[in-house]
């Protein structure tokens, strides 16, 4: 039925048919005094796609401001009765396309992706133009790590301008899938799926199929009449054995089921083929445990900010990616915290095929107001409409301490914000527990994210050693002065998790960059690593817990790895710190 590839290599795993990658050569220009227009743009420099100007491997290398960019390459021209749909993976931060000078969509949001059909300007053959807007010093703008000065200051990083993940070519019928939604239920063993198709269709059938390895699950099929097809499938036979053998499970090598759609007319004609996936795995919060099926897992998480020395937030090929998975998994970490970034969708198959936990985080505003609101809300709507469908996004995080509401303990509109981010989450997925606002004032979710780097292990482990240790501090103020939680609820049903600690750097002596701690050798490194996880793992009502962090990552060396991805110490004694085997 489908078209079969590679799901981690595909720049929508969720939905794949056969697809042609944009990446490579680009004509390009810059425009920091945002004099060009469309007609009139001089390209006369080559940067290389995916990868922001700002980055070496761009073959750019910009620095300072760029405030938009151009770019332009040449599109293949009408194939018969199919159409052409270019899709973006991403562009920082208001992009315009057009198509053989046609101006077809444009697109805000940095960190989301957005697709266009371009058939009706192509003729022979077309260009086509993207420009990018990224105002540098707009900082009601979701921006995440993103820099609003000159150099690289305090947490913040260069700037990605423009296009900064794959952009790609589908041929498609009029009539075809426009995405899938999945929700796979462990304890009824029942998959339900909702197909929204890209227009109103009649006359037609639409087949599924559902795959475990070799074994037929489900065979459907189902009559259209509309643009929106749902149905409820039972898979296995409902039995013990199913129950362990087709649930995703947070270990390696997990189960996925495969998924095959084809959208067909009443006279045979095939409209489209398209190819998925799903899993059988429920999240929630329950007795300050965070539950997979039903079951505790541990949550040893490492903060990821994903980056990389030559190119950026854009990972060199996702050869990288999966080497980022692999190292931490062998560090003994269950997950990751995506930190201020989005992450490529192909990390997140990769990470459904590891069996690795993800919590999948919104790029922080930086400066609060009614812009930087609805460009927040907007915008992570179409994050979590991205993320939904993998197994391993397990939590939301919309918020990072504060961060573009610094005036939430006293302001109605700030904490609305929160309030309305969260809500957004559970309105658009509703299957995962949120961090409302991980790091401190907190307002309501199913998880009371913590933030501490005190770095005397004794401290520590006294500071969230019993429950009672924190219901007082989940109901009162932090020793920074901030309250935990706005509400002053205590924990109130949630799962508490010492989401951010550590943060021990090591650095050749005269470098540069910062930690919240320095370790003088790769020993004391270790040793201060394997303290401070002790400290976690002797507490009795802590959910988990995310290190700081996973590699060096610009001015911060307090990576567990080297930016280049070298390990600083022994990884596998670090593991068994990880795991509370040291």
């Amino acid at each position: 039925m489908a078209h079969r590839d590679d799901p981690t290599a595909h720049p929508r795993p969720l939905l794949r048919r056969p697809w042609t990658s944009l990446d490579g050569d680009w004509d390009f220009a810059a425009d920091p005094d945002l004099t060009a227009t469309a007609g009139s743009v001089a390209l006369d420099r080559t940067v290389r796609v995916p990868y922001a100007p700002e980055t070496p491997a761009s073959g750019i290398g910009w620095t300072g401001p760029l405030h938009r960019a151009w770019y332009r390459r040449p599109l293949p021209g009408r194939q018969g009765d199919r159409r052409t749909v270019v899709g973006f993976g991403a562009v920082d931060r208001v992009c315009d396309v057009w198509v053989g000078g046609a101006h077809v969509v444009r697109h805000e949001g940095g960190y989301t992706p957005f697709r266009v059909d371009v058939t009706d300007h192509l003729g022979d053959g077309a260009d086509l133009l993207v420009r990018a807007d990224d105002d540098p010093r707009d900082l009601e703008a979701p921006r995440g790590k993103q820099d609003w000065r000159d150099e690289p200051h305090a947490v913040f990083y260069p700037r990605t301008t423009g296009i900064w993940r794959t952009p790609w070519l589908e041929h498609v019928a009029r009539e075809h899938v426009a995405d899938v939604v999945w929700r796979g239920d462990p304890h009824t063993m029942r998959v339900h799926v909702r197909v929204e198709l890209s227009v109103p269709v009649t006359g037609a059938r639409l087949h599924l199929r559902l795959r475990a390895g070799g074994r037929l699950l489900a065979d459907d099929s189902v009559r259209v009449d509309g643009a929106v097809v749902e149905r409820t499938l039972p898979v296995g036979d409902g039995g013990t054995d199913d129950r362990w053998h087709l649930t995703w499970e947070p270990r390696p090598d997990p189960v996925l089921l495969d998924a095959e759609m084809a959208l067909v007319r009443d006279d045979g004609e095939v409209l489209d083929e398209v190819a998925s996936y799903t899993a059988l795995r429920s999240v929630e919060v329950d007795d300050g445990h965070l539950l997979v099926n039903g079951r505790p897992v541990p949550l040893r998480l490492v903060l990821d900010q994903g980056y990389w020395p030559h190119t950026g937030a854009t990972p060199p090929d996702v050869a990288a990616l999966r080497r980022d998975l692999e190292l931490t998994r062998a560090l003994g970490f269950t997950g990751v915290r995506k930190h201020q970034k989005t992450e490529d969708p192909r990390y997140l198959a990769l990470a459904d095929r590891a069996g690795l936990l993800v919590w999948a985080e919104m790029p922080s505003a930086y400066r609060p107001g009614p812009t930087a609101a609805a460009r927040l809300l907007r915008e992570w709507a179409e994050v979590v409409v991205a993320h939904r469908g993998h197994p391993s996004v397990v939590a939301w995080v919309p918020l990072n301490e504060s961060w573009g509401v610094p005036e939430v303990a006293g302001d109605r509109a700030q904490r609305g914000l929160v309030t309305a981010l969260a809500g957004v989450a559970d309105a658009l997925d509703g299957t995962r527990p949120v961090s409302a606002n991980d790091g401190w004032e907190a307002l309501g979710g199913q998880l009371l994210g913590v933030h501490d780097y005190e770095q005397d292990p004794a401290v520590l482990a006294a500071r969230y050693a019993t429950a009672a240790d924190l219901e007082r501090l989940a109901g009162g103020r932090r020793p920074d002065g901030h309250l935990a939680d706005l509400d002053r609820a205590g924990v109130a049903g949630r799962a508490v998790v010492l989401s951010e600690f550590g943060g021990v750097a090591l650095r050749a002596p005269g470098d540069g960059g910062w930690g919240y701690a320095d370790a003088r050798s790769p020993e004391d490194l270790l040793a201060r690593y394997r303290d401070q996880w002790a400290a976690v793992h002797a507490s009795s009502a802590l959910a988990g817990a995310c290190w700081t962090q996973l590699t060096d990552t610009y001015q911060e060396v307090n990576g567990l790895l080297t930016a280049d991805r070298v390990p600083k110490c022994d990884v596998a004694a670090l593991r068994r710190a990880t795991v509370g085997e040291a």
